[in-house]
């Protein structure tokens, strides 16, 4: 297999639960080979004089648990080999058999939720070490510019700035000279190598490249004394993309886990309570009304113009600013919720511009990333077909939806879940709310004032996000591979706004590899904050109110929408389903 050039790539860059049960005691089944499909069943509930346990307690284990997550390093250099791995992996058991020996029924709602929380990441630290295992499969987990889906990269140059300051430089060099290690430790780990990982990998190559080569020349001019060290990672890299290409043919194992990995990852480490089967029936009739929906839209709107896309960079940024000030002083007048006191839209908007952004962003936003830095138009791949129309659905979910997210974590102090969520167990809540975010705000008006055939968008949108969710489930069940589900995505997406073998494709099919379920459950978490409004209106009637809703929401903390709606509503049916499963 030839490198893509970096030609080409420069030219395709682009946008990137009430009474609960007691506690359970799982995953003590140390025999059981996890090539084979699924993992072991959790146990059933114990009830023996010897559970205990305080939350204070649970508090510590949780702790450990931060502590075993990290992995050894030695002068920049982590330990990723088969005996650092099996030490991790006995560790975690023996995290899981002391979680099993407490005794949560009587404690306060919240302090169980936090329970099923440090579970939930045990568990996903089990199935990172029994079926994953990015060390042993992926050779992107290796690469500066692949996000190899585990707690961090095996490789990651933090570089914030050029020029460094000098209090970095120490650590800039350390890293720099330890990457040829740590490829070479790379080689050796690579034991049970995913075919559609290996293609992935090598497909990114020349991106890889290009960024040691730019860090290279703009150390070169900044840190003259670094460059020897960066030169060094240069070759290093280019010889871990010879060995790749050369070696490519022995890693034939399937990346997709199979459908019973993929039920048990949802039920036991995302806490959603369906199987694939389920998820992806779930996931069909969702399509069925969008599209359903979307043309009769169109057949409404046939005698209106059609949306027109911004013509230069100027109108973009004005469109964009526009759009994102209009959808918040809608939510702000609209009483849905408020806006909070630090929500910062001036830095937000010259971030997602590019203006002030770190070295390492600029990297990523110009050749795997947004697309926004550089030379306008660049390629406009789907999303910016959309939002170069209308920006309010894009402007919407990435800043009310991401960005206030982001800003809520980070200040939430609470012991369990205030903290950075490990194996993207908050992905379905944070990808979820902010796809809700599109379609919901037009119907509660947000859109009333702009063009009618702006309502098409929210729909163009959705419709491409469940040929994403139906990409994910195939390429997990392996009905499909990389290559096929990236094909599949471009004939399925309105319009024809994917890009064949584009950037965008690219990225978002091998982030359904590597972050399992991600994009189904962006569709699914959608559905499922519908489902707890719903709920709420049932339990309230009259008295609903969308302002205190969210209110409680948001102050659940980011973690699976299951133990907020527990939280919210008190009532337990999903998660004895999942104890139960």
């Amino acid at each position: 297999m030839q490198y893509t050039s970096l030609g080409a790539i420069d030219h395709q860059r682009s946008f990137r639960m009430s009474r609960t049960r007691p506690a359970l005691a799982f995953i003590l089944l140390l025999t059981l080979g996890i090539g084979e499909p699924g993992l072991p069943a959790a146990a059933a509930p114990a009830g023996s004089p010897s559970r205990q346990g305080t939350y204070e307690q649970l508090v510590e284990l949780f702790e450990v648990l931060r502590d075993l997550q990290e992995v050894h390093v030695v002068d920049w250099v982590p330990d990723y080999r088969p005996d650092a791995m099996r030490h991790q992996y006995n560790g975690v058991l023996g995290l899981a058999e002391r979680l099993s020996a407490f005794d949560v029924a009587a404690w306060p709602l919240e302090h169980q939720v936090d329970y099923q929380l440090v579970r939930a990441e045990i568990n996903g630290l089990i199935f990172y070490q029994r079926v994953l295992k990015p060390w042993a499969r992926d050779p992107g987990f290796y690469l500066q510019t692949q996000d190899g889906g585990g707690p961090a990269r095996a490789a990651h140059l933090n570089i914030d700035q050029m020029p460094i300051p000098a209090a970095d430089l120490d650590e800039v060099r350390g890293q720099l000279r330890a990457l040829p290690t740590i490829l070479e430790q790379a080689q050796s780990n690579l034991t049970e190598g995913a075919a559609d990982l290996a293609y992935s990998a090598l497909h990114y190559m020349p991106v890889e490249i290009a960024y040691h080569e730019m860090l290279r020349d703009a150390l070169a001019e900044h840190h003259p004394d670094l460059r020897a060290d960066a030169e060094t990672a240069v070759q290093a890299v280019r010889a871990y993309g010879e060995w790749l290409e050369a070696n490519e043919h022995r890693m034939t194992a399937p990346a997709g886990v199979g459908k019973d990995n993929y039920t048990w990852w949802m039920k036991n480490v995302q806490l959603v309570p369906h199987t694939w089967d389920e998820l992806y029936e779930i996931i069909m009739r969702e399509d069925d009304r969008v599209l359903s929906t979307l043309a009769l839209m169109r057949n409404r709107n046939k005698g209106l113009p059609e949306l027109v896309a911004v013509a230069t960079q100027e109108e973009h940024a004005s469109r964009r600013r526009e759009g994102l000030l209009s959808a918040m002083s809608f939510m702000e007048d609209n009483d849905l919720f408020e806006v909070p006191e630090w929500a910062d839209s001036e830095s937000y908007l010259a971030g997602a511009d590019g203006r002030g952004e770190s070295w390492g962003a600029y990297f990523t936003n110009r050749y795997v990333g947004s697309g926004e830095t550089g030379e306008w138009p660049g390629v406009r791949d789907f999303f910016h077909q959309t939002a170069d129309r209308e920006p309010m659905p894009e402007q919407t979910h990435e800043f009310i939806g991401h960005y206030f997210d982001r800003q809520r974590q980070a200040r939430d102090t609470s012991p369990i879940r205030g903290t950075r969520r490990f194996y993207a167990i908050d992905m379905i809540r944070l990808e979820g709310w902010a796809f809700w975010l599109e379609e919901m705000m037009m119907h509660a008006g947000y859109l009333d004032d702009r063009p009618t055939r702006a309502q098409e968008v929210p729909f163009w949108q959705a419709a491409f996000r469940t040929c994403r969710a139906i990409a994910d489930l195939k390429m997990h069940s392996n009905e499909y591979t990389l290559q096929e589900a990236i094909d599949y995505a471009v004939d399925c997406a309105p319009n024809g706004w994917l890009i064949a073998d584009g950037p965008h494709a690219w990225y978002e099919m091998q982030t359904n590899l590597r972050y399992v379920g991600w994009h189904m459950g962006m569709v699914v978490g959608k559905l499922t904050v519908n489902e707890l409004i719903a709920e709420r209106v049932r339990q309230q009637g009259t008295d609903f109110n969308f302002r205190e809703f969210f209110r409680d929401f948001f102050a659940a903390g980011i973690m699976p929408l299951s133990l907020i709606r527990w939280q919210m509503t008190g009532l337990d049916d999903e998660m004895q389903k999942l104890l139960d499963s």
